[in-house]
């Protein structure tokens, strides 16, 4: 496409499949794709890992906050399967950083507000070119506030914890309904409540409910949005 280069922004709670589209998006349009939760996910990571959380699930904040300059988190593009892998200090933790046990602390270490600062920063230098395609929580109202395409993508959280449970289960993980579901709603409290950059919709936003929408008939709603921006 030759027309004008812009920030598309595509904000919306857990497992609303916000990912998927800004992925395929991306590889539609020949834009560059960031998958910003899979930055909090591989700083929750490096956070089990290095025993900076703790046995009742409390993130040890001082001791993360100071470790930070450590974290370098890159993306390879998509292989033979299809899927950006994201790496942490060099090494590929795209399986790593979708499992249960990083899924259940991500929120709690996002909501520190170092943590928030350090990837906006890193987010912010992806998009100084245009061209780019990121999700998250806060992309339209925190990372790019001046974003020329708004998305806002929420369904119901019985219909979240339904596709999440299949996409765990597709990859062979042994979890039921009821975590799934719990682990939803949980995170959908934590990120609307947070102090710093709660999920919220912005206000130029364009709302999509995707819980009644197949895939096609998302990305050929959001295909007719992105067109009718970067012709104007």
């Amino acid at each position: 496409m030759d027309n004008k280069k812009i920030i598309v922004a595509i904000d919306g709670y857990s497992s609303s499949g916000k990912s998927t589209m800004a992925r395929e998006l991306a590889k539609r349009v020949g834009y560059v794709y960031v998958d910003s939760g899979a930055m909090y996910r591989a700083v929750t990571l490096f956070a089990l890992r290095n025993n900076l959380i703790n046995p009742d699930k409390t993130v040890k904040v001082a001791e993360l906050i100071s470790r930070l300059p450590e974290i370098h988190i890159s993306f390879r593009s998509a292989g033979e399967d299809g899927v950006q892998h994201t790496l942490l200090n060099g090494e590929d933790v795209e399986k790593e950083i979708r499992d249960m046990q990083v899924s259940n602390m991500v929120s709690p270490v996002a909501v520190i507000p170092e943590v928030r600062s350090r990837l906006v920063a890193m987010q912010q230098e992806y998009g100084e070119e245009k061209g780019i395609v990121m999700d998250g929580r806060d992309i339209g109202t925190t990372v790019f506030p001046n974003a020329e395409l708004k998305i806002f993508v929420c369904a119901s959280p019985e219909e979240r914890a339904r596709r999440r449970l299949r996409e765990m289960i597709q990859k062979g993980e042994k979890v039921t309904y009821d975590e799934v579901y719990r682990n939803v709603v949980e995170r959908d409290r934590i990120d609307t409540t947070r102090e710093v950059s709660p999920l919220r919709k912005a206000s130029d936003a364009i709302e999509l409910d995707n819980g009644e929408m197949t895939p096609v008939q998302q990305m050929d709603w959001l295909i007719e949005k992105f067109q009718n921006v970067t012709a104007e």
